[in-house]
């Protein structure tokens, strides 16, 4: 009898996967990373090999572990994915190959080009269409930059002997045995190639980007069967049942099925998403994106997309030597009472919502004689809850819809000072789910919906789990200065790299 359901998490830094049970626990994990590849300033690139053998060793790794406490693979009803967005893979229909590196979300290559498009007009079109701004964030433009830079791309996928794809579609791909080819909703609606309110590629984008429709994937919803893994790899022939975009997946595995509940991912970076309905919500400086589509009801989501987070204590680690481990900044930033006036701005790649500033560079601001790296750290942290109160606060202001609570997961929230400083700057509760990586049990839970695993989306509600609930403490005041200098900051550090 089928009783768990396999999740792949595929993320930014690592691959993951984890066993979830019917309810809604996590009982088996692995995880392995991966080279992360920075070929010139500002580019990043994964090698799509060691996503693919990375994941596999991860779900198999899970299922040798489930198989020493007697479950066998059989016992798996379904597959789930979620992965890293706007990540961008092209390879060759005949032999799985890729053409090149991926490009990695992260990557600012194409700014240029974004520059080009904007001045060309197209911002109002593709914004009306794709709920998005143009932004090298985006798949459209990786893509593109793939068609015109690899020797003989271009040809080859005009002719239709090239795919494209997010990280979903690579995993289908190699899990099915090159069987199919296709993507979810939810990760369409994050190349800018995909009309938000059709539901399907848009012919005058694909146009502008000059992208043949030969290379795209199809679009299915985000829970129901597409395809079945080779029995080589998992030890079965497994239904893959749910997709989506590691945010949206953790919005779903957050509970978030009503208009207005909301959550926060923090990562790599940190990904604010708020449920808006069955319409697109109109926004200047958020996100529209697809939320999950179950057959044929979409839902819609608000997001604001924050580039750096997590990241900036990884840099603390790594590029500054002050922590030997990331969990070690919050006993860091704990010896200070404040960050005594130090602003640290992560804009390592630009800043995302609500500024959409690719040309912002990191800034540490604010030091005197007296400041220490307890001071720094602490600065990290505050940073991470300030971006987030920015896209929080416009959210609110554009969508007229009121947040009375913040839903949070991802490895940081571990880090209950940084939880406290979140709820402190925000003025309003922040809820710890019981489950921190939430990615994964969303991915589950749309796999599990889609082969009768679970039933309803009220059956999964009741599965969500809070582990617990920081309250402001900060008065008033204090937050304000916090909020006013680090506006005064963040204008220092924009439109730093104006070449």
């Amino acid at each position: 009898m089928a009783r768990y359901i396999l999740a792949l998490d595929q993320g930014t830094s690592s691959s993951r996967a984890v066993l979830i049970d019917e309810a809604g626990k996590p009982v088996v994990e692995a995880g392995q990373a991966f080279r992360q590849i920075y070929p010139h300033a500002g580019w990043v690139e994964h090698d799509p090999e060691e996503i693919w053998s990375s994941q596999l060793a991860a779900a198999q790794e899970v299922l040798r572990k489930a198989g020493q406490t007697g479950i066998n693979a059989s016992e798996v009803a379904a597959v789930g994915i979620t992965n890293q967005r706007e990540t961008t893979i092209v390879w060759e229909r005949a032999t799985g190959r890729p053409v090149y590196n991926a490009i990695v979300w992260q990557c600012r290559r194409t700014a240029s080009m974004c520059d080009e498009m904007r001045s060309r007009g197209l911002e109002p079109m593709i914004r009306e269409r794709t709920g998005l701004v143009i932004d090298a964030y985006f798949s459209g433009t990786k893509l593109r930059w793939i068609l015109d830079n690899v020797d003989g791309a271009r040809q080859k996928a005009e002719r239709g002997e090239l795919a494209f794809g997010t990280v979903d579609s690579w995993l289908i791909y190699r899990l099915t045995g090159g069987a199919v080819h296709v993507t979810d909703a939810t990760n369409a609606s994050r190349t800018m190639l995909y009309n938000l309110r059709e539901g399907t590629w848009d012919a005058d984008l694909l146009r502008e980007f000059d992208v043949p429709e030969a290379v795209l994937p199809a679009i299915r919803p985000s829970s129901g069967v597409v395809g079945t893994t080779e029995k080589p790899l998992l030890g079965a022939e497994v239904p893959i049942a749910g997709m989506a975009g590691d945010q949206q997946a953790s919005l779903f595995g957050q509970a978030c099925f009503q208009p207005g509940m909301a959550k926060n991912t923090y990562g790599t970076g940190s990904f604010v998403l708020m449920h808006t309905g069955e319409s697109p919500a109109p926004s200047q400086t958020m996100l529209a994106t697809v939320a999950s589509q179950l057959g044929e009801s979409v839902n819609y989501a608000l997001e604001g997309s924050i580039f750096v987070t997590g990241a900036a204590v990884s840099w603390l680690r790594d590029g500054l030597g002050i922590i030997g481990r990331d969990m070690e900044v919050e006993s860091l930033a704990s010896g200070v009472d404040s960050s005594d006036g130090v602003y640290f701005v992560p804009a390592f790649v630009g800043l995302g919502a609500p500024y959409w500033d690719q040309y912002a560079r990191g800034a540490i601001l604010g030091m005197t004689r007296g400041t220490t790296s307890a001071h720094i750290a602490r600065a990290a942290l505050e940073a991470i809850a300030l971006q987030t109160h920015d896209v929080v606060e416009a959210m609110e202001r554009e969508s007229g819809v009121a947040m009375p609570e913040l839903r949070v997961d991802g490895g940081a929230v571990r880090n209950d000072l940084l939880m406290q400083i979140q709820a402190d700057v925000l003025g309003r509760r922040v809820v710890r789910s019981s489950v921190l990586e939430t990615t994964a049990q969303g991915a589950a839970f749309l796999a599990g919906l889609g082969t009768g695993f679970w039933s309803t989306t009220d059956e999964l509600a009741q599965l969500w789990r809070s582990d617990r609930t920081f309250e402001p403490q900060m008065d008033e005041g204090a937050r304000e200065e916090l909020c006013a200098g680090w506006r005064r900051a963040v204008e220092r550090a924009r439109n730093w790299a104006t070449d």
